[in-house]
């Protein structure tokens, strides 16, 4: 018997050609509107950051303060710190030099504030330069320590025979060398369907595995749902099912011996990306001494029945 399953909080009211709430990479695609800000949400900004984009926002910070305090000693007078050079471009660049050095600590002794100013704003950004070093190293061991799942997920679908039955398929497999204990996988099916007033309204199914968890998983695994009379997609053709507005919805989870502790890994597909009557290329084989050689290349790749 084809039972829905319960919102999973993703809201019955749709549209036309509505889009995916989870992306391809687990990220969220979700627009948010009159959110307030908290300051708890920086440290999730720069944790979620690649990596990337997270040196060059640092860069630019570093460079904005220097260039800031440069301009400030090259207002009360650059005198207070170093004789001018009767250039302004020159006496900046002496305000932006020793900023820098006042920032990060180093204190070459080249130049040093001379004026009561002068040194009352060096300790003060000395104070800043503490305080966001220490910030930036947080930061820093937050992002390698933050423990994270590195699945791959295939990126189609495939309908095709399947002991006697028709079945939906797709491969994942650890990016990592490590072993994932004890994954476990979750698969909701949405469909996005009009009623009989023109109005469109999703409904959510989940799915039936042949297995949904494993002891453990060195090389890949192929998620089987049979589609059977208890499948949500049993009355139709291929063409059909290809043609459904609709998708998938992933979620695994596993122990990682890397961070030793469970971790989770979303991800989605469109039906659009299904593929008919192909299997998967087989991804592993063994080598001339009897070793398991696990072809990551392979994961996606597909061939006719």
């Amino acid at each position: 018997m084809i039972k829905k399953t319960k919102d999973p909080g993703f809201g019955h009211s749709s549209t036309k050609n509505v889009k995916g709430i989870i992306n391809k990479d687990g990220s969220s695609n979700i627009t948010h509107i009159n959110r307030k800000f908290i300051i708890d949400d920086l440290y999730t900004f720069f944790i979620e950051l690649s990596w990337g984009n997270f040196f060059l926002l640092v860069l630019l910070c570093y460079l904005s303060l220097n260039i800031l305090f440069g301009f400030v000693y090259l207002f009360i007078g650059i005198d207070q710190i170093t004789p001018s050079k009767g250039n302004l471009f020159e006496d900046f660049l002496n305000g932006f030099f020793f900023s820098a050095q006042t920032l990060t600590t180093v204190g070459y002794g080249g130049i040093a504030p001379k004026g009561i100013t002068a040194n009352i704003i060096a300790v003060f950004e000395a104070l800043i330069g503490l305080v966001s070093f220490s910030f930036i190293t947080g930061l820093l061991y937050g992002r390698f320590s933050k423990p994270k799942a590195a699945i791959r997920f295939s990126k189609n679908l495939i309908v095709r025979d399947f002991n006697g039955e028709r079945a939906l398929m797709f491969r994942l497999m650890n990016s990592r060398k490590t072993i994932m204990i004890e994954p476990e996988v979750a698969v909701t099916l949405s469909l996005n369907e009009k009623d009989e007033k023109g109005n469109y309204k999703r409904s959510f199914f989940e799915l039936k595995l042949e297995r949904n968890k494993i002891m453990y998983l060195p090389t890949i695994w192929t998620i089987v749902h049979i589609i059977d009379n208890n499948s949500p997609l049993y009355n139709l053709t291929n063409e059909e099912v290809k043609n459904l507005d609709a998708g998938l919805y992933v979620l695994i989870q596993y122990h990682e011996e890397s961070f030793g502790q469970k971790v989770y890994q979303a991800t989605s597909y469109k039906f659009s990306q299904l593929e008919m009557d192909v299997k998967y290329v087989p991804s592993s084989g063994f080598d001339q001494h009897g070793y398991t050689v696990l072809d990551h290349d392979k994961l996606s790749e597909i061939e006719p029945m």
